[in-house]
């Protein structure tokens, strides 16, 4: 296949030489355009941006005035519901081309756009003040921002400002490659750029054409500190031409100050949080509530940490559920703990037989005994360092797959003795006959853990004869006892994982008495993440601090499917070839290597393979020491706190002076990254830690060779060993890379290839000896290529449960904005009949008597039945379910109607007396069971002569029915995805099965949900005719989010700044006194002017 690769390249030359000689005409565009630019002075560079603003609008002007034409016809009460429906359809498919015309004319004007930030960035890097003519805009980013100031009629721009806490002097000016990468952005693509090529002042040429548009674009950041610094960072190049900057991680969430944040040109934010707001804004009970706008356009930095590390876990918002600190985890603890101890000694009494049968040879019952231990407890140290001897791994491996024969036919011969037994690779532990007779003591039921089989319990029960009332309660008991149990197991098999296959330090840490899971690629903490089905309670009772209470899910997406919502998504990142095939198959987002502006010199080196990880950890020492004596900076990178902090230990035994940056220490990134370009500094990161910040080189670290990176294990993922090598190198600097590699490696010894065992045993390596080959290089090359096939299907079978849950969600949300804003209320209240009247015949045709369909029609549709009981049993159900909908659909006009009559003396009477001291009022309307508190504009609806009161009726009845459903579907949901995995054991996909039920419980759930606003609807009635009874609205409360959990603390409250200098984090905007003159140059004191509204 590398054959055919090569002859097919050397024939149409590479992916990457065909993507630049495509690029290349347009960048060629942007030199010949950027030469006028130069000669210009401030202010015209300033007028050519309000030049390419005027002329986008007015490419689109003709269309949004349709749209706002299309939108006024719509609220014409003269339309039937066909016109309506007619009507918004035309308005999607117009505002679906102005998006197209959009990008027509972003791509014609590029070249100048482009041409203008580069000029701009050239200015600041050139000039210590920028003066210019004072606009508006000017005046109030003074107020502001320290970067600028108001004399006169002048506005200077000085080229220093603070970002991330830090002041920096603007040096940059965009290369020819960066032209490129920009225009890989602009075009939807993503950016392979390598590290320290400028991958955030390339974001600069894509952010700022497509913000000329004011639809608002979002870079998306990895971290909050990123979000912060980048916005102040790149900021004032924008607002220098008058587009507004905010970033989302310094306000509040659900706050004005964050919805003014999304309504900026360029909006800078975390992944999670534009995420979390997307929800909060499907959970909001006013439009006022909401924050976010169209999703048009995004930029997502370090795109593979965010589309593919991070999309595998979704976001969720919980909420408390009753009973929620009603859990056993306690009380089981002790017996699994018991458990755990009794297969530690078991397994170190299997191995100690083991080494005896083999060192006796007899290796055929040895090698079943060491497979029993391999199989009982994978990760016991002892075990994997006898593993790295010579032939025992070779034996290991020939035993197992004697045992895996037909299907694992015989391997009960091995489990049998085991209280348990743990698949590594499948992330599975399974308890045996043995260990379920461990736990269950004497005084309880044999049958305590184990599950019952409903089915033929049921099937006894109905031969046992029982009937009628003792027959109900004993299959209630029943389903009782197997719910009890239910929950039991699943504690017991929660609690063994956490203590089998979870190791503190490694997955995650304790900090503050709380369990905090450590990102496995970036190292850092994920605040606020949870495990979730029990595991992260589980670990809690495990280590000993508070179990938290159970949560229920309200709302949850996960990001693969938020980011495919954005009109225009782009990416940008140093290592993404390896993952292009996941990009384009799920995001359908191309991937481009854009060349570097200096060729590298980095020198990467073979592997090198050691037999166990204390000789490799040895050599990683021995090599720190050989490197700090040459006067050259040292990256070591581990993969887990653990081993950090080891290597740590043992430096300091060696006296070397270093710095230790993992997710305990994670506040201190920024410093340290900063440093560990210095001459002899040693510094320990966790895998991608730093990821963001530059490692810049001093004059006398080039001298010495560059910075030295030593990678102390191989990633499961080429793209994170490609990230840590890329540490160095940056801007045509010097540099080596070296992977110290062993045997025990939890690659190597889950996917190493025997081969690479077999070599080992036959060169008969001496404790400490190495080998290093391009071979065996390859080889663990091979071995992450199938780790990242599988965690690819994993990512995949993941996207394809949450795409049936992206369709469900997008028909409630879509709903529930219908219902927010009211535009579409009354298409939506007229299928929601229909499709009732649909129901009600469809259950009924052929299946019930008509008295009993008649009785169906009137508790549903609260209307008789418009055909007699021939018409009903001859007609077909077409017919039948059309004369119902006319009949129903004639019935809620003429209620509304009624309701409009009734109320409009009282709004008049109100309107006429009161107008000036009321802008809205409550009306109280009910269906007969409980009475809703409607809030009606009092102008509109006395114009509308009543009207109005009913389609804010039906807005308020759809958004609190549509709620209560949802989040009871939801809990459905999480139940059936949990039970559809038993389907594996029947030989079934739980995919397939999945896919089927959820369908089934969406269809039951729409169906109960229509029936109930509809019935609703048709019950209305207004319980008040006394005018001084109707009083003002007051403000309308927004959601109470306080009792709900996201998956990561506020982003305010998490470690507030990586850069952790002072207690507080370093703000960029400027500090006035309230009674100093008002920067803006007015001459007003600041508390009169831009300081009012601070008070």
């Amino acid at each position: 296949m590398s054959f055919i690769n090569q002859l097919v390249t050397k024939l149409f030359g590479s992916k990457s030489e065909r993507d630049l000689k495509e690029l290349m005409p347009i960048v060629q565009q942007i030199q010949a355009a950027y030469p006028r630019f130069a000669s210009l002075s401030n202010d015209e560079l300033r007028t050519e941006t309000a030049k390419l603003r005027t002329q986008i609008k007015e490419y689109i002007a003709a269309d949004e005035a349709k749209v706002i034409e299309l939108k006024s016809k719509m609220e014409s009460d003269e339309l039937d519901y066909d016109q309506k429906e007619s009507l918004f359809a035309d308005v999607d498919k117009l505002e679906k081309g102005i998006d197209d015309k959009i990008e027509e004319i972003l791509l014609k004007i590029l070249p100048e756009a482009f041409s203008i930030v580069k000029e701009t960035a050239r200015r600041f890097a050139s000039n210590e003040t920028i003066v210019v003519t004072a606009t508006e805009f000017d005046k109030n980013l003074a107020a502001k921002k320290d970067f600028v100031s108001i004399e006169g009629e002048k506005a200077i721009y000085k080229n220093r400002w603070k970002a991330g806490g830090n002041e920096i002097v603007w040096d940059m000016v965009h290369y020819d490659v960066q032209l490129i990468g920009g225009v890989v952005l602009h075009q939807g693509k993503i950016s392979e750029m390598a590290t320290g090529e400028g991958k955030t002042l390339v974001a600069t040429l894509p952010v700022f054409l497509n913000a000329l548009a004011g639809k608002g674009v979002h870079v998306v950041t990895v971290n909050d500190y990123l979000a912060r610094r980048d916005s102040e960072w790149m900021g004032p190049l924008y607002e220098f031409h008058g587009l507004s900057v905010d970033c989302i991680d310094k306000h509040e969430p659900n706050s004005s100050a964050r919805r003014a944040a999304y309504l900026a040109d360029i909006t800078f934010g975390t992944n999670n949080e534009f995420g979390f707001d997307y929800l909060r804004d499907n959970m909001a009970l006013s439009p006022d509530d909401l924050v976010q706008r169209k999703h048009h356009y995004a930029i997502v930095d370090e795109v593979d940490s965010v589309l593919i590390d991070d999309a595998r876990t979704p976001l969720i918002i919980s909420g408390p559920v009753p009973k929620g600190d009603d859990q056993m985890f306690e009380e089981f603890k002790p017996k699994v703990e018991k458990l755990v101890t009794a297969q530690r000694a078991l397994v170190t009494k299997l191995l100690a037989d083991a080494k005896k049968l083999i060192s006796e040879g007899n290796s055929e019952e040895g090698g079943k005994l060491l497979l029993r231990a391999h199989k009982g407890l994978p990760k016991y140290k002892p075990l994997i360092k006898y593993l790295s001897e010579q032939g025992v791994k070779a034996l290991l491996l020939k035993t197992e797959n004697y045992y895996m024969q037909e299907n694992n036919k015989n391997m009960h011969i091995v489990t049998d003795d085991l209280f348990f037994v743990i698949e590594e690779k499948q992330n599975s532990v399974e308890l045996t006959d043995k260990g379920i007779d461990l736990m269950t003591s004497a005084s309880e039921d044999a049958q305590f853990f184990i599950l019952p089989d409903i089915g033929s319990s049921i099937a006894e029960l109905d031969k046992s004869g029982k009937t009628g009332q003792d027959m109900l309660t004993a299959k209630e008991e029943m389903l009782r006892d197997y719910a009890i149990k239910s929950e039991r197991v699943h504690t017991v098999h929660q609690l063994l994982k956490a203590y089998a296959m979870f190791e503190r330090d490694v997955e995650y840490v304790v900090m503050d008495n709380k369990v905090k899971i450590v990102d496995e690629q970036t190292g850092r903490i994920l605040e606020g993440r949870r495990y979730s089905d029990g595991l992260h309670q589980a670990i809690e009772a495990k280590e000993r601090v508070k179990v938290e209470a159970a949560t229920q899910t309200f709302a949850t997406v996960t990001l693969q499917n938020y980011f495919r919502m954005y009109h225009k998504l782009a990416g940008m990142t140093g290592t993404a070839e390896t993952e292009a095939g996941e990009f384009w198959t799920i995001y359908k987002l191309d991937v481009v290597v854009i060349p570097t502006n200096r060729p590298i010199v980095r020198k990467d080196m073979e592997d090198l393979v050691y037999k166990t990880k204390r000789e490799k950890y040895n050599a990683v020492i021995d090599e720190c020491v050989r490197l700090v004596g040459e006067n050259r900076p040292v990256l070591v990178g581990t993969t887990s706190v653990e081993v950090s902090e080891l290597l740590s230990r043992m430096l300091k035994l060696k006296g070397i002076k270093h710095n230790v940056l993992n997710a305990k220490l994670h506040q201190r990134e920024a410093d340290i990254v900063a440093e560990a370009g210095r001459p002899g500094t040693v510094t320990i990161a966790t895998n991608m830690a730093g990821r963001g910040t530059d490692i810049k080189l001093t004059p006398e670290t080039k001298a010495a060779g560059g910075l030295a990176i030593i990678g102390t294990e191989r990633h499961e993922s080429r793209r994170v060993d490609r990230q840590l090598r890329g540490r160095a190198g940056r801007q045509g600097d010097p540099g080596t890379s070296q992977f110290f590699v062993s045997l025990e490696d939890d690659l190597m010894r889950l996917f190493g290839s025997d081969r690479i065992a077999r070599i080992m045993d036959r060169l008969g390596l001496e404790e400490g000896e190495v080998i290093q080959h391009s071979m065996i290089s390859k080889s663990i090359e091979r071995a992450q290529k199938k780790v990242e096939e599988n965690n690819f299907g994993i990512r995949k079978r993941l996207l394809e449960y949450d795409d049936v849950m992206n369709s469900q969600r997008e028909v409630i949300y879509t709903r529930r904005r219908h219902a927010l804003f009211g535009e579409r209320i009354d298409i939506d209240v007229s299928n929601m009949i229909y499709d009732v009247c649909a129901s009600v015949v469809a259950q009924g045709h052929g299946n019930v008597e008509f008295d009993e369909f008649k009785l169906d029609v009137i508790r549903s549709l609260s209307v008789e039945v418009p055909f007699s009981e021939k018409e009903f049993v001859s007609g077909s159900v077409d017919e039948l379910t059309e004369k119902l909908y006319k009949t129903a659909i004639d019935n809620y006009e003429f209620k509304g109607a009624s309701i409009a009559r009734q109320a409009y003396p009282v709004i008049k009477d109100v309107f006429e007396k009161q107008s000036a001291m009321y802008e809205n009022i409550v009306v109280p309307i009910s269906d007969g069971q409980r009475i809703y508190q409607i809030v009606v504009n009092l102008k509109k609806s006395y114009e509308t002569g009543g009207k109005d009161l009913i389609r804010g009726f039906a807005k308020t009845s759809s958004l609190i029915t549509v709620d209560e459903y949802w989040k009871e579907h939801l809990r459905e949901m999480d139940e059936l995805k949990q039970s559809v995995q038993n389907a594996t054991y029947e030989q079934k996909d739980p995919l397939l099965i999945y896919k089927f039920e959820a369908y089934e419980l969406f269809k039951v759930m729409l169906d109960k949900m229509n029936r109930d606003v509809v019935s609703i609807l048709m019950k209305a009635h207004i319980p008040l005719r006394d005018p001084s009874q109707v009083h003002e609205a007051r403000q309308q409360r927004k959601l109470d989010m306080s009792k709900y959990e996201t998956s990561r603390t506020d982003a305010l409250n998490a470690a507030a700044n990586t850069q952790q200098r002072s207690q507080e984090p370093v703000k960029a905007e400027k500090r006035v006194g309230r009674n100093e003159p008002c920067p803006c140059g007015s001459g007003k004191k600041f508390k009169n002017c831009h300081g009012r509204d601070l008070d």
